[in-house]
């Protein structure tokens, strides 16, 4: 097969805590909006975390029937509104060959609320009123399998599942589709709705969650006082195309996927290695296949989760990867300072982040960054965006499991 394709963004989608639709989402994280306050869709009397990052206003019904709605997950709603966004962006419906349309879409966990939901009722009322669509609602392929019926994508539809990693690295298997000449489109991303009694309970008793009360001290990546991610959910799209296809149609052409990197730490099931290898790696990789220079200028969206490990070991990771003095000279921010950590869907809306940057020069600050980390001492541009022109966006994502993926991108 192809292997030297280019592959390109034609369009893209987001739903997130800090707006509908990608422009939305983008105006708040370059204004520097913090979309954290406190969980409302269960009682948190008895939970030691009372904060989280929720989607206000969605309505499915402005992307889906109403029949819809009603035989699917939060998440898959998700999915299918931001793959809604992108595609209509893209125009891309009606241009390619159907068996050259593949869906590549990634989530942590899938249903969880819809299993904790059903499982309450089988407890309750017993098995004969568990609902007959309990089982495609849960499971975490129905996302993809969802965008490809909507869409008439009959290429591959496959999830990603590699928890926090996992919209990450949906988008870069699918620019390896593209790139080496299976599909010609890729619809991919990410999404995730686990804010439910169950999930917010286990990320809590695993130590993982912030227990911080006040939302503005709370989701703190790489500052000193960080004890732990803020749970979040949402979903974000882009349509991959290859690029002879868009520039035949005339397609509008946001920026070029140029390098993807992934690897296993091997190491452990939730703690990064403490040598950040592992992440290294997966940067290194994107960054040589990206064709990386000393004359870059640089911005990378980084995984900056705000947990004690993750920031420390993903600073040494970007200063072995890019080299100390190149380290020092890159913009690099953390977007779940505003977003919270919306797991699954975390990749896919920071990769449009990193396209956003590279669009308009302008690099999305950390919020609430007051006290830096000695250990993080790189320019995590603290409190306000900048403006600054940026010739390479990278995008790192580090799962549970030991997932590592980073995706580049530059301007066309």
């Amino acid at each position: 097969m192809e292997n030297n394709r280019r592959v390109v963004v034609t369009g893209m989608g987001a739903v997130t805590p800090v707006g509908l639709g990608v422009e939305k989402t983008w105006n708040s994280l370059v204004n520097g909006v913090n979309g954290i306050d406190e969980i409302t869709f269960f009682d948190t009397s008895d939970y030691k975390a009372k904060l989280d990052g929720e989607v206000k206003n969605f309505n499915p019904r402005d992307y889906m029937e109403k029949s819809d709605v009603l035989k699917t997950d939060r998440y898959a709603q998700f999915a299918i509104a931001s793959a809604v966004e992108a595609v209509e962006q893209s125009r891309i419906e009606g241009t390619v060959d159907p068996d050259r349309f593949a869906v590549y879409f990634g989530s942590g966990i899938g249903g969880m609320a819809s299993f904790t939901k059903e499982h309450n009722t089988l407890l309750k009322r017993g098995p004969g009123r568990v609902s007959p669509f309990f089982v495609p609602m849960m499971i975490a392929n129905m996302a993809s399998g969802l965008i490809s019926i909507r869409f008439g994508a009959m290429g591959q539809a496959m999830p990603a599942v590699t928890a926090c990693a996992s919209g990450s690295n949906a988008i870069g298997e699918a620019m390896r589709l593209i790139r080496h000449g299976y599909a010609d489109a890729v619809i991919t991303g990410g999404s995730e709705a686990a804010i439910c009694e169950v999930g917010v309970a286990g990320f809590i008793n695993m130590q993982a969650l912030s227990t911080a009360t006040d939302k503005n001290a709370a989701s703190l990546p790489f500052d000193r006082r960080r004890s732990g991610f803020i749970i979040a959910e949402g979903g974000g799209a882009l349509v991959l195309e290859e690029y002879e296809h868009a520039k035949k149609r005339g397609a509008h052409i946001f920026a070029e996927l140029v390098g993807y990197g992934t690897t296993s730490d091997a190491y452990h099931m939730t703690a990064p290695r403490a040598d950040a290898e592992g992440a290294r790696k997966a940067m290194s990789m994107a960054l040589k296949e990206a064709g990386y220079t000393d004359a870059d200028s640089v911005y990378i969206n980084a995984h900056g989760t705000g947990t004690p490990l993750n920031d420390k070991a993903e600073t040494l990771a970007i200063k072995h990867a890019l080299g100390e003095e190149a380290a020092r000279k890159a913009v690099i921010s953390s977007t779940k300072s505003m977003t919270g950590h919306m797991l699954g869907a975390a990749g896919a809306v920071e990769a449009i982040a990193a396209v956003k940057a590279l669009e308009t020069s302008v690099i999305p600050p950390t919020i609430n960054l007051m006290e830096p980390d000695e250990e993080c001492d790189l320019n995590y541009v603290p409190g306000k965006a900048v403006r600054k022109d940026i010739t390479l966006a990278l995008s790192n994502s580090l799962g549970f499991g030991g997932h590592n993926a980073t995706l580049a991108f530059r301007r066309v």
